[in-house]
């Protein structure tokens, strides 16, 4: 049976807390008149058709609200209130259905830096564990009533100890010493403990410790440094699992973070790639709130424009210094990607990155399957401890670029040889190879021993005394200039991508790829290399854990195929292929 809400009971001082933001949040929407108009996404700054801000219709939200208000406070002693884009926000993450479940299973909120996501995600931890944050039924004017979890287990994740301590070290300030006697509270910066058992704990360990745990609410931090490098990823999996197992679903995940740099593959660039599938209608909609506030591309960084573009997207942050911030935005030994990241809040690649990320992805073609039997050329990058090795296919007649592999050191150290081995053998018993370009070092007896028992099926060879060995440290020249064509060829390819869907027709003949999560990574991950001939490829720096020989290998297939292109008509493949039109190209 449902029961009433106390709507009148003066004992009760959140009442008044939530009839003022009833009240703000209520009014006509007032969107400011800006020069640089910001990509909003989210609910958080729409409007209705009536001009008035777009609000959930059924919220445990302004229990919330009402909640912090009297039982927080700010650094000067003073009670809290969220700004009304953070009202907003906090609305819509405790939007609930007409059954009471949330809308919203986990989220992400991204913007700009000193925004102020910390302290929001503080206040989050303490409703989490001793507030309102539960579904308890209905009341008479038919609005969700709202009550605390007495199982609470709110964690703090971040993949290093410091990272936790942008929202935990607030603790110590946030709750009023009334909530603190009120709640027996205490608060410490690796875990607050509070009456009943129920706790706020940092978490920076392990993801094989964190499995199985019974956690009510995460709050994962900067969650675009989580990456392989660190196993965020693996970290980000096992924390979602957990929310999974919770009863009736009502545990949940809220990310927060600033722009991600594309190519590093983190979980911030997961989250929103995950998000732009779903609005695309590439993906199922399972529930994931994602709000950003972001320039526009165009938006300069001058000292003209640059104070109109972060108060464009700085929303209600008013604390924020636009004056202080321009002279970041301008100081010269600030990349202007990272300024753009942080104070524009625009996912861009580095300068140095050698191809933009938005650019490789549009030439991928996942559907594209290659018929056995075609023609194909081959490419392998291979290493045996350090780095990962890579066997990529390019379709002859197509273009088509496909990954066979990639490899990583096992827990021995060393990638698996034979595994290797047995994949090369089978793409030739599979498609027709007509070219294999492998790089030499440290896989000389294997690429010696490829040669012996392959080269009488290739015709286009990698040198004049080895069908198989392409030695990049001794070719660097050529590498250079393969590698400038193969970009050339994957810019040309996005640009016709790009104007066919203008022009509403399809693609004409292009270079395309099986867009893989990872040969797609390791192609973001390359950085450029200017030397005498041209730009070439490298990682970020020696030692870094961000990939790229599935790039190389791709080069070499290329190359490969444009070699055997380039072959006299009678050193050419003769007899037919499986692949219709592919007499055409011989």
């Amino acid at each position: 049976m449902a029961r009433k809400r106390e709507a009148e009971a003066p004992e009760d001082p959140t009442r008044a807390i939530i009839a003022e933001y009833r009240v703000l949040l209520s009014a006509p929407a007032v969107l400011p008149s800006l020069r640089w108009e910001p990509m909003r996404l989210g609910h958080t700054w729409q409007t209705t058709p009536d001009g008035r801000w777009d609000l959930p219709v059924h919220t445990l939200g302004w229990e919330v609200l009402g909640w912090c208000g009297h039982w927080l406070q700010h650094d000067d002693e003073t009670p809290w209130r969220f700004t009304p884009e953070q009202a907003r926000l906090v609305l819509w993450w405790y939007a609930v259905d007409g059954d009471g479940r949330f809308l919203y299973r986990d989220g992400v909120l991204q913007r700009l830096k000193g925004w102020g996501k910390d302290p929001l995600g503080a206040c989050l931890c303490f409703v989490e564990a001793v507030g309102p944050c539960r579904f308890a039924g209905w009341g008479d004017d038919g609005e969700p009533l709202a009550v605390d979890n007495p199982s609470a287990w709110v964690q703090t994740a971040a993949v290093s100890l410091e990272q936790t301590k942008n929202t935990t070290l607030l603790f110590q300030t946030l709750p009023t010493a009334e909530a603190i006697a009120h709640f027996g509270a205490q608060v410490g910066v690796e875990v607050s403990h509070f009456a009943g058992g129920r706790r706020i704990q940092a978490v920076t360990s392990s993801p094989r410790t964190l499995e199985g745990g019974r956690a009510t609410f995460v709050l994962l931090n900067e969650t675009q440094h989580w990456d392989s490098s660190n196993g965020g990823h693996e970290m980000a999996a096992v924390i979602s699992r957990n929310a999974a197992k919770s009863a009736g679903g009502s545990a949940r995940t809220l990310r927060i973070t600033n722009a991600y740099e594309p190519g590093g593959d983190s979980v911030g660039q997961r989250d929103r790639e995950a998000y732009d599938a779903v609005r695309a209608g590439r993906a199922t909609d399972t529930g994931l709130m994602y709000d950003s506030l972001e320039a526009p591309p165009e938006a300069p960084l001058s000292a003209a424009e640059a104070a109109a573009v972060v108060d464009a997207v700085r929303g209600d942050s008013h604390w924020l210094d636009l004056t202080r911030v321009v002279a970041e935005i301008l100081d010269v030994r600030n990349p202007a990607s990272t300024s753009r990241r942080f104070w524009y809040n625009q996912i861009v690649a580095s300068e140095d990155a050698w191809v933009v990320p938005q650019v490789w992805d549009a030439c991928a073609d996942p559907t594209h399957i290659v018929p056995d039997g075609c023609a194909i050329t081959l490419g392998f990058d291979g290493s045996r401890t350090d780095d990962e090795s890579a066997l990529v296919a390019c379709e002859v007649e197509t273009d088509h670029l496909f990954a066979l592999g990639v490899w990583s050191p096992g827990e021995a150290g060393e990638v698996d040889r034979a595994a290797i081995d047995a994949a090369v053998r089978k793409a030739f018993d599979r498609w027709d190879v007509v070219g294999f370009f492998a790089d030499l070092h440290p896989w000389e007896s294997y690429v010696d021993r490829w040669a012996e028992d392959l080269s009488e099926h290739l015709p286009a060879r990698a040198a004049p005394k080895h069908a198989v060995a392409w030695d990049m440290a001794s070719r660097q020249k050529d590498f250079t200039l393969a590698a400038g064509r193969f970009l050339e060829a994957v810019q040309d390819s996005a640009q016709e991508a790009r104007d066919a869907l203008v022009e509403g027709r399809p693609p004409r003949r292009r270079l395309t790829h099986d867009g893989t999560q990872r040969f797609r990574q390791h192609v973001h991950n390359a950085r450029r290399a200017p030397n005498a001939w041209g730009v070439t490829i490298r990682k970020e720096h020696r030692e870094s854990a961000r990939k790229i020989d599935a790039l190389p290998a791709a080069i070499l297939a290329r190359l490969a195929r444009l070699d055997y292109l380039a072959l006299p008509a009678g050193r050419r493949r003769q007899r037919a292929s499986h692949s219709p039109g592919l007499k055409g190209l011989w």
